[in-house]
């Protein structure tokens, strides 16, 4: 756990089974086991900090504290004190306490070469570049080594990257960075290739790019040695910067001679070519073109370089490369863009890309190189290249079904290019109904057939045939979308499972499940396959939405709750992680890394993903237990909820979704564009900060309890009152302003493709008026807070506008409610249908509820004292006087007694449900035109369906059950 002393110490003996108790995770043991150590020795620090971390891993944090800080204050000087408290304070999220730390032991033992490197390193935890520099020097300074000297050169460069000031940045720290290791340059001190990069690193963020060059291209390049081509791909960086446009070209071309399959040279090679096109440069007419060699700077020099890279192929016995057949479809490509003849040099695309098929055809990469390049044919082309390739494919005799199959894994492979092919022309989307029925039994045959090439393929591996089983499944999309005929996706729903059963790690069997079960409201199914899916690390912020999207919408509160949870772990175990590995990359001499892992850190902490997952989590969390395991008051303290403090970067909101996470043929038409990226990012962020907006109003309706009564402002205003209700009016106008934005973006009507970015609950929640009613609903604390300060007497009109207020709340809740009213689940004609918008709106209403509820508790707490003071005054005055209550007491026992009716309403409906769907009997479902197989898959996906909804309403109920029990609290 700990690293021990060095010299056998008598301690060490004594320490050693509270470390072996401490590691197996046996924490009581070892506090006792301390306890007894510390009866004899009482000054063993370390077996007091033993001690606090079994308290700490035990959930008793405040005595671990004390006792931690108890041997902190007596500045220990000992190794196992030292590193016993650095894993103590780690566990417990306060690395700045491990710099105080080293900082004292540091001063006892000055010349410790050890506790000046943990103290530099104690820094970078927290990221103190500063101290990093004078801590890195100290180190030099007793120990005259190079990396200790380049660790305060790299912090400089740190201080250099973390600065506000740009300007600051490129006239002090980067030239004093460059000056230091000039010093260094001049003395001949540099040893080692890191050494070199760091120089590297700082003439390129000052914009030195002729200095860069020099140091690159002279002795020093020599030693960067542990990347491929290090020095060939930063010259070739630094000539494009600084446009020598002769030397990129040279420069690829010779790197191209000795590697004609390195495919970054040949668009350096092509855009230097035109570049010089455009300024037209001619040689000089003596000696070397440039210091890299001879440029080819026309056309026709460069079709011919192609020409000959692709004849050395043709000409090889072994297998040929394809970057030189792909740069010949880049050039076409790109002399078509720039709409030069000289195109036709090189040949028709059409015979180009049968050619590339014939050679590389049984490569499953063919598809995506070739994808690339189908613009260049024109649209009557499109059916003669498919069957220019399918002549290609050798397949076997025809059998019963009428289709051939392939003998071996290659024939597979290329019909299967085909088939990508011919979709991602458009062609299977040009077929009517019947056609795209015949090509999916088409599909689904081959799926099949090539199923017996993978028997003995262990579970983990893909199956060769798979790709067609998930085209198939594309395919009944299309079907679903266009017909809108429910059996199509029951149909995909049952290939995909059937295909999953034979390929059980097939991830995008797993990912277009999980869409097509939220698309039919069913989300019960997509927690297994989200956890089998195995997401690692980054992927909770890149696919994490997938799941988060749905999760709550759709009623499964628990699952909800876990799945935020799932990625809000990764994202704060990144804060602590990254820093671990900055300071690995500091001992190991990787620099260059160092502000790749900062950028990471900030990517992940501006995510919008990030920001959505903790906002709906708080939601979540006060939907479930506000009012009914704590208060709403005691919920929002818990979570240190403010309403001032708004937490979510909206300036650098970053979009880390991977859009593109499904495979897909589909044509260049159909794919998901920019536009698309950048409105989905816009409906997301006005969704999220309607959510956010949301947590920060009920923040302060928490916030703004019943404060006796202020009649003087001035008073008000000393208590904060007036602060708060300014904050109040200030978020309400936002929301107002947030929901007309969202109005705009709802009237589109944007329809995003299938496989790309989920719509948010923004549309559905404006169309069932929820967000109006949350809005009305807050919008009443302000009247409340007036009501508040003026009193009952004289406020007659207030009253009349708060029970108005009151009265319209329970109008949209009932609308609310009645569109949640039909069957979820419903058969007809044999035939299963499902209405998940139906399930969407349940859960709108459930949510507005609880909002209003939360409303009218606010509502008791003023209303209470108002009404006992009023009636104090009453009883002062004279017996007869009218005993009337006040208008706004009788309107609030009138909105209780409709929400008491509302929800009494909204659980009959669930439990009538229930009922309905229990009772659906799917084995009376007519799957009898489909083979056994086929039916039993798809009975099973409908099954998934069924016990989703049961178990979304289940939620959905014990929820509405709780809430109204708080009715009951609402007297006043």
């Amino acid at each position: 756990m700990a690293a021990r002393g060095h010299v056998q110490d008598p301690n060490d003996r004594r320490l050693r089974p509270i470390y072996d108790y401490l590691d197996n995770g046996n924490n009581k043991m070892a506090i006792q086991q301390a306890d007894k150590l510390l009866k004899k020795h009482k000054d063993l620090h370390c077996a007091k900090v033993l001690k606090a971390i079994g308290l700490q891993r035990t959930g008793k944090q405040d005595e671990a504290f004390t006792l931690a800080q108890e041997v902190a204050t007596l500045e220990p000087t000992d190794d196992n004190s030292l590193q016993a408290l650095t894993i103590l304070y780690r566990e417990m999220h306060r690395p700045e306490l491990v710099a105080k730390l080293y900082e004292a032991a540091v001063k006892k033992v000055p010349l410790s070469e050890e506790y000046h490197s943990h103290l530099f390193m104690a820094y970078a935890r927290v990221g103190e570049y500063k101290k990093m520099q004078q801590a890195g020097m100290a180190l030099y300074k007793i120990v005259p080594k190079n990396p200790y000297y380049f660790w305060s050169v790299m912090s400089l460069v740190m201080q250099a990257i973390s600065a506000q000031d740009e300007k600051l940045a490129q006239t002090m720290f980067l030239p004093l960075a460059e000056r230091m290791v000039e010093k260094m340059v001049k003395e001949e001190k540099i040893e080692a290739e890191a050494e070199v990069q760091l120089y590297f690193m700082i003439l390129e963020r000052l914009g030195k790019c002729v200095e860069a060059l020099d140091v690159i291209r002279g002795p020093l390049g020599e030693k960067l040695t542990s990347e491929l081509q290090s020095r060939e791909n930063k010259c070739m960086m630094l000539y494009q910067r600084l446009q020598r446009w002769p030397e990129c070209n040279a420069l690829a071309h010779k790197l191209l001679l000795k590697n004609p399959d390195d495919w970054q040279f040949y668009p350096s090679y092509f855009d230097s070519l035109f570049h010089l096109i455009d300024q037209s440069w001619s040689p000089p007419e003596e000696g070397e073109h440039c210091s890299e060699g001879a440029v080819h700077r026309t056309v026709a020099e460069v079709v011919r370089f192609v020409e000959e890279r692709i004849k050395g192929e043709d000409g090889k016995e072994s297998r040929s490369l394809r970057g030189p057949y792909l740069a010949r479809l880049e050039l076409i490509h790109r002399l078509r863009e720039r709409g030069c003849p000289e195109e036709s040099l090189l040949g028709d695309p059409l015979e180009l890309m049968v050619q590339f098929f014939g050679k590389f055809g049984d490569k499953p990469c063919c598809i995506t190189d070739l994808k690339i390049y189908l613009h260049l044919l024109s649209p009557d082309q499109h059916v003669q290249f498919v069957n220019r390739l399918s002549e290609a494919v050798p397949l076997g005799e025809r059998g019963e079904e009428g289709f051939a199959f392939p003998d071996d894994t290659k024939a597979l492979q290329r019909h299967l290019c085909v088939c990508q092919l011919s979709r991602a022309l458009g062609l299977h989307h040009a077929l009517d109904v019947d056609g795209k029925l015949r090509l999916i039994a088409e599909l689904k045959a081959h799926y099949r057939h090539g199923l017996k090439f993978g028997k003995n393929a262990l579970k983990t591996e893909l199956q060769f045939s798979d790709m067609y089983c998930l085209m198939a499944a594309h395919v009944y999309i299309d079907l679903w979308k266009e017909t809108g005929d429910e059996n199509m996706v029951w149909q995909g729903l049952g290939v995909l499972q059937e295909g999953l059963s034979h390929s059980a790690s097939n991830a995008q069997f797993k990912l277009l499940l999980l869409l097509l079960y939220c698309h039919l409201g069913a989300f019960e199914p997509v927690v297994d396959l989200y956890s089998s899916l195995d997401a690692k690390h980054v992927q909770h912020d890149t696919i994490g939405f997938l799941l988060t999207r749905y999760a709550e919408s759709l009623g499964q509160f628990a699952a909800a709750s876990q799945s935020c949870n799932f990625s809000l772990r990764f994202f704060h175990s990144n804060q602590k992680d990254t820093s671990e590995y900055i300071i690995q990359a500091y001992k190991y001499g990787a620099f260059e890394k160092i502000p790749e892992f900062i950028a990471l850190r900030n990517r992940l902490n501006q995510s919008l993903h990030f920001a959505q997952v903790r906002t709906e989590r708080m939601l979540l969390d006060l939907f479930l237990e506000a009012d009914i395991v704590l208060s709403l008051e005691e919920s929002v303290k818990a979570m240190s909820l403010s309403a001032e403090e708004d937490d979510i970067p909206w300036d650098n909101m970053r979009d880390n979704r991977d859009l593109t996470v499904f495979t897909s043929w589909d044509p260049k038409e159909r794919e998901l564009t920019d536009e698309h990226r950048r409105q989905s990012l816009e409906e997301e962020s006005v969704w999220l900060r309607i959510r956010s907006l949301t947590l920060r109003l009920l923040a302060s309706l928490a916030g703004s309890g019943h404060t006796p009564s202020q009649q003087n402002s001035e008073i008000a205003n000393e208590n904060g009152v007036g602060d708060k209700s300014s904050i109040l009016s200030g978020l309400l106008s936002q929301l107002n302003q947030t929901l007309q934005t969202a109005n705009q973006i709802a009237e589109k009507r944007i329809q995003y493709p299938f496989l790309g970015p989920p719509s948010t609950r923004l549309a559905p929640a404006l169309s069932s008026g929820s967000c109006q009613c949350q809005a009305a609903a807050l919008q009443l604390s302000v009247h409340l807070q007036e009501l508040d300060t003026v009193g009952l007497d004289e406020s007659t009109e207030l009253q009349t506008q708060i029970c108005n207020a009151f009265k319209s709340l329970v109008v949209q809740l009932q609308e609310i409610l009645n569109k949640c009213k039909g069957d979820l689940l419903d058969m007809k004609e044999g035939k299963l249908k499902t209405w998940p918008s139906l399930l969407e709106n349940l859960i709108f209403f459930v949510e507005t509820v609880c909002i209003v509820l939360w409303m009218a508790s606010h509502c008791a707490k003023i209303l209470r004292p108002l009404k006992t003071s009023l009636q104090k005054k009453k009883k002062k005055k004279k017996k007869d006087a009218n005993t009337a209550l006040p208008v706004v007491v009788c309107g609030f026992q009138e909105l209780t007694g409709s929400l008491q009716d509302l929800l009494t309403q909204a659980l009959e409906h669930i439990k009538g449900q229930e009922t309905g769907i229990t009772a659906l009997k799917l084995a009376s479902l007519s799957l009898d035109e489909y083979p056994q197989d086929e039916a039993s898959f798809m009975k099973a996906a409908m099954d998934k369906v069924q016990s989703s909804y049961l178990r979304s309403l289940q939620e959905a109920g014990d929820l509405l059950k709780k809430r109204a029990e708080t009715i009951k609290n609402l007297k006043i």
